[in-house]
């Protein structure tokens, strides 16, 4: 195989998926969890992004396609929902959720679980790393191919986990009113990725400048 597609896919899905920057996000998603759940919606987070990923580099846009969803309108999709998380964020409402005793806490961490959405879609496995994916695999037509992108593919989720299991040291680092700073910057900044979700799926549909 050669090494100089495994480095550009290794770099592509990196900056796509970017695991340094998901781990304070994922901190201030998990705020005030304890670190055995941490771990697991951690893990839960990784292997679903993973399937995802593995069903779209191998099937591609045939799967998309096959349930009448274009990639721009996955990406609207995405970016919509992905801004009513940043809304929560944004006015303190996953935190007031978590208030209370430890048995309303343990019922609402059941009830209010990122590892599926937002983390493992669309943070992880959204549009940009679905179609990283996908365009990867064409490059490499066969089996050979798809297993080492797959391989590429599992090695960055490697690196996200690893990271999302130093988000207690980071959140003891930051401290509450640090992690409340953070976790309004990053509503911010997830909304304006939210806004930008959308546009690039306007654009796709030829609605956007």
């Amino acid at each position: 195989m050669d090494t100089g597609f495994l480095i550009t896919a290794f770099v592509t899905l990196v900056v796509i998926i970017d695991p340094v920057g998901m781990t304070p996000l994922f901190v201030a998603l998990t705020q005030g969890m304890t670190g055995a759940r941490r771990r697991a919606i951690a893990l839960r987070a990784c292997i679903t992004s993973a399937l995802i990923l593995i069903v779209f580099a191998a099937f591609g846009e045939a799967v998309l396609g096959f349930i009448g969803i274009s990639m721009p309108a996955f990406r609207i999709a995405g970016g919509i929902l992905l801004f009513l998380t940043a809304l929560d964020m944004l006015f303190e409402r996953r935190t007031k959720r978590r208030e209370g005793t430890a048995q309303a806490e343990e019922e609402d961490d059941d009830s209010d679980d990122p590892s599926v959405f937002p983390l493992a879609i669309p943070l992880i496995a959204g549009p940009g790393a679905i179609a990283s994916v996908i365009l990867l695999a064409g490059q490499r037509p066969g089996l050979e191919g798809l297993a080492w992108v797959i391989g590429v593919m599992l090695s960055v989720l490697a690196i996200v986990f690893v990271l999302f299991l130093t988000a207690g040291l980071l959140e003891r680092a930051l401290g509450r009113t640090g992690i409340n700073v953070v976790t309004r910057l990053l509503g911010m900044l997830l909304a304006a990725l939210a806004v930008q979700f959308v546009l690039d799926g306007l654009r796709g549909f030829g609605l956007a400048l």
